[in-house]
C-alpha cells in the first residue's frame, strides 16, 4: 500500500484480521529473538552472518505482509507486539491499537500520541455482540 491508499479499519474489521496478524506478530517476536541471541553471541557483529541476515529479511518480509494488510508494527522493542491500525472514530484519523496479548482490538490512540495515550473505543463502534 501506498501512503495515499490508507486503509481505514472498523473495529470489526481490524478483528476479522487479527488470526493472520496474531501470527505475523508471533513470528515477528520469535525471528527477533533468535536475532537477538545471535548478536548477543557475536558481540553485535551481524554483518557477515547468514544466518542473521536470513532473520533479517525474514522480518522485513513480515512488516510487509502487515502493510499489505494495511496494519503497521509499532514494537521497535520486539517485546509485546503492538500493531495500529488506521481508522477514523469520531471524524478524526486515529490508529486502533491492538497489542499481541489483548484477544479483540478495543483500544484507540492520536495519530501523534502512541501507545501511552491509548483509550477504549466507544461502545457505539461494536456490535453489542462482539464486545
Amino acid at each position: 500500500m501506498t501512503e495515499t491508499d490508507i486503509k481505514y479499519f472498523t473495529p470489526e474489521e481490524a478483528n476479522r484480521t487479527l488470526p493472520l496478524v496474531r501470527k505475523i506478530v508471533k513470528d515477528i517476536l520469535d525471528y527477533s529473538f533468535e536475532l537477538k541471541t545471535i548478536t548477543d553471541s557475536t558481540g553485535g557483529d551481524i554483518y557477515d552472518n547468514l544466518e542473521a541476515q536470513n532473520l533479517i529479511t525474514q522480518l522485513k518480509g513480515f512488516m510487509d505482509e502487515l502493510e499489505e494488510i494495511g496494519c503497521y508494527y509499532k514494537d521497535w522493542n520486539f517485546s509485546i507486539g503492538l500493531i495500529d491500525f488506521p481508522a477514523i472514530i469520531d471524524g478524526e484519523e486515529v490508529y486502533l491499537c491492538w497489542k499481541s496479548d489483548e484477544d479483540k482490538v478495543l483500544h484507540y490512540h492520536g495519530i501523534n500520541e502512541g501507545f501511552s495515550g491509548r483509550k477504549l473505543i466507544p461502545e457505539y463502534y461494536f456490535d453489542i455482540a462482539e464486545i
